[in-house]
């Protein structure tokens, strides 16, 4: 038997539902962490935990954001950069992101 046809993959995908879930912070939290610490999408680690088909290969955590021409000028005003150079902006957010959880993680383990 062949391969399903990738037309066969997208019609299966129309007829998929989401389905959303208003449950406890505390439910959410715990199960957004365990994801995270198993790389995988929130809504992965859901379909794991249900005992559905999952992807195996880990999702690349990132976090976004987004920003308006207003947000940038605020940031480069801010920061004293260029509000030209978004790049910089961008690498300067990442930066004051990584001392802040740092910061946050060493807080933590004095706790």
């Amino acid at each position: 038997m062949s391969k399903k046809s990738r037309w066969d993959k997208e019609k299966a995908a129309v007829a998929s539902i989401q389905v959303a879930f208003d449950l406890g912070v505390e439910t959410q939290m715990a199960i957004k962490r365990q994801a995270l610490e198993e790389h995988m999408s929130p809504s992965d680690f859901i379909r794991k935990a249900l005992g559905l088909e999952y992807r195996i290969r880990p999702v690349r955590p990132r976090l976004t954001l987004s920003l308006s021409d207003h947000d940038f000028e605020v940031l480069a005003r801010l920061w004293g950069i260029d509000e030209h150079d978004r790049l910089r902006i961008k690498e300067e957010a990442a930066l004051r992101l990584i001392r802040f959880a740092n910061k946050e993680e060493s807080e933590s383990d004095n706790d």
